[in-house]
């Protein structure tokens, strides 16, 4: 097995490679825990950042909570993310993880018992001794904006009539002691169960899986194709099945060594109204959705939990970067795999953009490849993607100023982009005002959203790169190290090279110069001079 079913485990492992800061000293959830563990995502380079647990967390009046709390311990930065799937840190290695966990499934494993549920509340003892999710020390997500506290970690539900099991990264937003709401999209795979549980007339069970491994919060980040168990997924991530249990009062299975499952039914009665909370494109959601009402029926727990927070709204941040990973995969799987477009490279999503800005990259074959690509790209999801980009095999997808090269000499709007309409806006705010209904913010009315499609790949022969060929920087980058100059991060490109037009006596004169004789490449210039009047 790779990677890890073990929260305990997983953090011993942030630890031993110094990716765990430790807090003992007392730290308010509700005004200083987020704004303390947000301060890395604004102010450290990724590959600095870390997981925080906190062991003494406090609320208003200096209340002290049993459950200490640990936030950004999943996905802090892409190094991290690779740590907890036991592979090399790089884009490749998680490429070919997530492809093969896709292509290669594994059925979950049910066990008998487990540490999630060494401890067991039901809703009686709940109403009996006013215990309930008030014991969880949930943090205040943006102290100051937030109008109440929430989860934002895998939520569990199945299809009443198939048995389907979805995985999704929805909000659990608590209300009460014993009522969460249930915020969610209608286009997401939940809603569908919800849907179903409806024509049927019968509560939806779910639940809330708090501290479980971390391939849980992956999978259920990510856009997988209707129909799929993302447990299976994360079975295929970590090489080895699930060990999951039967929860104590609704009809579903969840992974045994959770630090924390609430467990409920999703009322078929009334929606409710929501409030204001943060969202991942970076700003506030402030006219939301009535929310379905999740009545809480046990909570479960191991001794001593640690409840975990996931760090999401203004990228970057824990939520984006692990939407981010996804994305890229599941849209690499899909034009490779799924459609066989020949000659994908790679699929990055830029992380500040979030669900905006795709970038695709490949060995074009001609000048109609890179809209086959484009389109089916745009085509995979309507509410994902506002620009499709490909480009040509030398754009390093994932560097903004390599991508911004290929738009500024690669591209003519009128003859390289198309826009298209159809797609919904989401949470884009450009699409419609605050204070609009959410009719006006779904097709077909007049702001349903657009997306561009470019194609920034050379439609023709280019001269080459005007930066020196290549042995020569490699040289130069073998003075730099002898030197002890810093540690570079090379970007692409970092040296020259052909691009299909280049005639021979240019390679000529090129070679004159670098052998100093400059001379010659004068006599022949003269020689082609022609004199007019």
């Amino acid at each position: 097995m790779t990677g890890y079913q073990d929260l305990r485990d997983w953090l011993n492992t942030l630890t031993k490679n110094d990716k765990l800061a430790v807090v003992d000293r007392p730290i308010n959830k509700n005004t200083e825990l987020a704004p303390l563990v947000r301060l890395q995502y604004r102010g450290l380079p990724e590959e600095k950042r870390k997981g925080f647990l906190f062991n003494n967390v406090r609320g208003e009046g200096g209340i002290k909570y049993d459950m200490r709390v640990a936030t950004g311990i999943y996905a802090s930065s892409r190094e991290m993310y690779a740590l907890s799937l036991d592979c090399e840190p790089t884009i490749e290695s998680i490429d070919k993880r997530w492809v093969e966990a896709q292509l290669h499934p594994l059925e979950p494993r049910l066990v008998e018992s487990g540490p999630a549920q060494e401890v067991v509340i039901t809703r009686e003892e709940m109403e009996k001794t006013g215990k309930g999710l008030n014991i969880l020390p949930v943090p205040v997500e943006i102290p100051g904006f937030s109008g109440n506290i929430r989860t934002s970690v895998p939520f569990m539900t199945k299809d009443p009539k198939s048995g389907w099991v979805n995985v999704g990264t929805y909000s659990a937003h608590m209300v009460g002691k014993t009522k969460m709401q249930w915020e969610i999209e209608r286009h997401n795979h939940g809603w569908a169960h919800y849907t179903t549980a409806k024509e049927i007339g019968k509560d939806l069970d779910c639940a809330v899986v708090i501290g479980g491994p971390p391939v849980l919060f992956y999978v259920g980040s990510a856009k997988l194709p209707f129909g799929v168990n993302e447990l299976t997924i994360a079975g295929g991530l970590v090489e080895a099945p699930l060990d999951v249990v039967k929860c104590k009062t609704v009809n579903l299975e969840v992974p045994a060594t959770s630090e924390v499952i609430i467990e409920g039914k999703v009322s078929l009665g009334p929606l409710e109204a929501g409030n204001s909370y943060g969202e991942y494109n970076g700003y506030m959601a402030h006219d939301v959705r009535m929310r379905p009402v999740v009545n809480v029926t046990a909570i479960t727990f191991r001794k001593d939990p640690i409840f975990v927070h996931v760090m999401s709204q203004m990228p970057p941040s824990e939520s984006s970067k692990v939407r981010t990973v996804s994305s890229d995969n599941i849209y690499y799987k899909f034009l490779k795999y799924d459609c066989k477009v020949p000659g994908i490279l790679d699929v990055a999503w830029h992380e500040i953009s979030q669900a905006s800005w795709c970038v695709i990259r490949m060995k074009k074959i001609n000048n109609t490849h890179p809209w086959q690509a484009l389109h089916l790209a745009a085509g995979y999801d309507a509410w994902w993607g506002k620009f499709f980009i490909a480009v040509d095999d030398d754009i390093d997808a994932r560097d903004v100023e390599s991508v911004i090269w290929a738009l500024s000499w690669r591209v003519q709007p009128k003859r390289d982009t198309e826009v298209i309409g159809g797609r919904f806006a989401g949470l884009d705010p450009s699409a419609y005002k605050p204070d609009a209904s959410h009719e006006e913010k779904l097709m077909p009315n007049v702001t349903g959203a657009s997306a561009i499609l470019i194609d920034a790949t050379r439609k023709w022969p280019y001269t080459p790169v005007s930066l020196p060929r290549k042995e020569y920087m490699e040289n130069a980058l073998k003075i730099w190290r002898e030197l002890k100059f810093p540690e570079l991060s090379l970007r692409q490109p970092w040296y020259g090279y052909e691009l299909g037009f280049w005639p021979q006596e240019s390679r000529e004169d090129a070679d004159f110069v670098v052998k100093g004789d400059f001379e010659s490449v004068g006599k022949r210039l003269a020689a082609r001079t022609v004199n007019k009047p």
